[in-house]
């Protein structure tokens, strides 16, 4: 069947296993970035996604899309996102823009948590505002549009080449370093500075 619903997939199991991508636009060695090995404070994500902070904490506490590299509870320690995670939250940001219920964006993105980072970039996701359709070829974006199921579609190949520019340019740190890393206009931090050295 060229059409694929989002959440068929995710509750009946087809797709668990996802076909290899045939020309990969990305290489299996992601770069540094991309992995769990650094993450971005929830203001870069802000700033990068467009969000306010208050959403972010939100879908945060909520279980919409949790920081993966670290979540802490209580206060004094920063969330650290993800590459994925903030890819995540950019789809989640789409969606609502374009009237997407929040129960269909919470099944969406249960489902694409359980593909690999490397699989988003082929998917294509298509939506009449009502429900949201995965597609992972043209073909299968033509047959929802004749259909008249697609309204519009957001291509998260295009999605993760934004966030990845938006990031390049933007501080990250490693959820073991010693000594958080330098966020410029990181109040609370320069105030806990200042308050130890005197």
């Amino acid at each position: 069947m060229a059409r694929n619903e989002a959440p068929n997939r995710a509750q009946d199991g087809r797709g668990s296993t996802p076909a290899p991508l045939q020309g990969a636009l990305f290489t299996p060695d992601l770069p540094e970035q991309m992995t769990e090995a650094v993450g971005y404070r929830g203001p870069v994500v802000c700033s990068t996604v467009d969000v306010t902070y208050r959403q972010l904490d939100y879908w945060a506490r909520t279980g919409l899309v949790e920081p993966s590299v670290r979540n802490p509870s209580g206060s004094g320690h920063q969330r650290l996102y993800s590459f994925r995670d903030i890819l995540l939250v950019k789809v989640v940001k789409r969606l609502l823009d374009t009237g997407v219920s929040l129960q269909q964006i919470r099944v969406a993105v249960s489902h694409l948590r359980d593909r690999g980072i490397e699989d988003l970039a082929s998917i294509t996701l298509m939506s009449d505002g009502a429900s949201v359709y995965e597609c992972t070829s043209d073909a299968e974006v033509i047959d929802l549009v004749r259909g008249g199921q697609g309204v519009f579609g957001i291509a998260l190949g295009t999605v993760w080449h934004e966030v990845e520019g938006s990031l390049s340019e933007l501080p990250s740190e490693r959820p073991d370093a010693a000594t958080p890393a330098e966020h410029p206009g990181d109040e609370l931090r320069a105030r806990r500075q200042r308050r130890n050295v005197s």
